[in-house]
């Protein structure tokens, strides 16, 4: 997991779900209450990609743990970003995945499906810290089909909408007035592309799968066997995107963007509004000064009225020699000191309940950084993780390319969404 700009606004939580060989056979983590007994014992720790930046507060933690439990020894390991889903699955497979792992939910997903994920919620020693944490990022790791929780929430990000106030204002549009509902982002899209004859777009991204959960589109069945975000309401946000499309005020690239590309767009002026975190700030001002004196910061646009957010979690190896210990270490490194430890040293959000009411998630201090951070972790006491935790890299992928064929007119929206969704429940049924 790198901590940067998109990364921790995508959290790059959008690592494929692992090719278990056991998906879908197992009985969804362990019942067995294991993690009561003696907190001792050596365990593994592994996290993802954090040791370069991270490298002295993470032995910090490590040597207070094992101050607070003697007896206790903790292995840190560290992975790079690129691969770490396949090391994940290749581990699972040979039994030796370590006893507490950083995992996104959709990496947990297949790990609690093959019967490798402790289930927090059956769990004694880990079912009685669940006050401890907000109820959106507790049930981050449930896994439709099961019943559980299956990781630790460690921290959260979202991130709001950026808005160039001088292209606003150039198309005749109050730049103080941005848009608050998809009715008026659809309705400020045609226009700025209008005005400025299709040279600046609103936005450089296609929809999403979490677009369409903020839409209010049900992506999946409650069953969590078939996806059905091919509904009238899917189709109808479909349609309004190609409209966007043919007016140019989607993109042209926007079919093949990347969070990198949309951004840069942005910076260039050839993008109105584009999403973000409080650290995008610091770039705008660096490397787009003119930009950064034009900046405006809205909400996401959501008709569900909960903001998207993502979630980080430590998940404990159901099949450790060393639960107890496994466990205490998990919560250890999400409890509420020492996740607000981290916020502090990075832009992110912990999950503990009452972290976000501390000064530092609600006291302004008239500089943008605060601004962005304080309206984020506001929004994010009733955010969503609308990105369902089924949902694979190829699934993304499937999505995406039906959608590029609606906007370029190869199909209709509605035969583009009934066509990925029956590829996505396709891969569903081979995980």
């Amino acid at each position: 997991m790198r901590i940067s700009r998109r990364v921790l606004a995508t959290a790059a939580v959008t690592a494929a779900l692992l090719p278990l060989t056991a998906c879908g056979s197992g009985s969804g983590g362990s019942s067995s209450g294991g993690g009561s007994g003696k907190i001792e014992g050596n365990i593994s720790f592994q996290t993802w990609n954090l040791r370069a930046n991270f490298k002295s507060y993470f032995e910090g933690l490590i040597a207070d743990f094992e101050k607070k439990y003697p007896g206790t020894h903790v292995k840190w390991i560290d992975q790079p970003a690129e691969g770490y889903a396949d090391k994940i699955s290749a581990d699972a497979a040979a039994g030796t995945l370590p006893d507490v792992v950083n995992v996104s939910p959709d990496l947990a997903a297949p790990l609690a499906k093959a019967g490798l994920a402790l289930d927090l919620d059956k769990d004694k020693a880990a079912a009685k810290f669940k006050s401890e944490y907000l109820p959106g990022a507790w049930a981050g790791t449930e896994v439709p089909g099961l019943s559980g929780t299956y990781a630790f929430p460690w921290y959260l990000n979202t991130g709001p909408l950026f808005y160039n106030k001088a292209l606003f204002k150039e198309a005749g549009l109050d730049p103080d007035q941005p848009p608050k509902t998809y009715d008026e982002l659809f309705e400020d899209g045609l226009e700025i592309a209008k005005k400025t004859g299709g040279k600046v777009a609103t936005l450089a991204n296609v929809p999403t799968i979490e677009d369409f959960g903020r839409y209010g589109v049900e992506l999946m069945n409650k069953q969590g066997t078939a996806f059905a975000f091919n509904d009238a309401k899917g189709v109808e946000l479909l349609t309004k995107y190609k409209e966007l499309y043919d007016a140019k005020a989607l993109d042209s690239q926007a079919l093949t963007a990347t969070p990198e590309s949309s951004g840069q767009k942005f910076l260039t002026g050839a993008v109105a509004m584009n999403p973000g975190s409080a650290l995008d700030l610091k770039n705008f001002k660096s490397q787009a000064p003119s930009l950064y004196k034009n900046i405006g910061i809205t909400d996401q646009i959501t008709s569900t009225g909960h903001v998207n957010m993502y979630v980080m979690g430590l998940l404990v190896n159901a099949q450790s020699q060393q639960k107890p210990a496994a466990v205490a270490f998990a919560h250890f490194i999400t409890d509420a000191e020492n996740q607000m430890s981290f916020a502090k040293k990075v832009a992110i959000f912990p999950s503990t309940a009452g972290s976000l009411d501390d000064p530092y998630f609600t006291k302004e201090d008239g500089t943008d950084e605060t601004r962005v951070r304080v309206a984020s972790a506001k929004s994010l006491k009733t955010a969503v993780n609308y990105t369902p935790v089924l949902f694979s890299e190829q699934m993304k992928t499937a999505l995406r390319n039906e959608v590029a064929k609606a906007l370029q007119g190869k199909q209709s929206p509605k035969a583009a969404l009934d066509n990925a969704v029956k590829a996505c429940d396709r891969l569903l049924q081979q995980g």
